[in-house]
């Protein structure tokens, strides 16, 4: 004797749906919704990673900028001024 299959239930708006009594329109939406969730948790995921990296940028400028602005000042005072007397 075959096993009977357990029937897929989907949770809809807190409420729950035997994906047998869904239309095919139904299951299509259910899909999208599903498939754009995955999509949004990706985008974001991936957000994270780019304003990361982007900080990362920013912030290995501003220690380039200093170090520079830093080897200046140090520079500017090794020069002794002219004594025109």
């Amino acid at each position: 004797m075959a096993e009977k299959e357990k029937e897929k239930l989907i949770n809809i708006f807190d409420k729950e749906y035997k994906e047998s009594d869904l239309s095919d329109e139904q299951k299509a939406m259910v899909n999208h919704i599903d498939d754009l969730s995955r999509k949004i948790a990706g985008s974001e995921f991936n957000l994270v990673q780019l304003r990361f990296g982007r900080q990362a940028f920013i912030d290995a400028l501003r220690v380039d900028l200093e170090k520079k602005d830093k080897e200046e000042v140090e520079e500017a005072e090794v020069i002794e001024p002219k004594n025109d007397s």
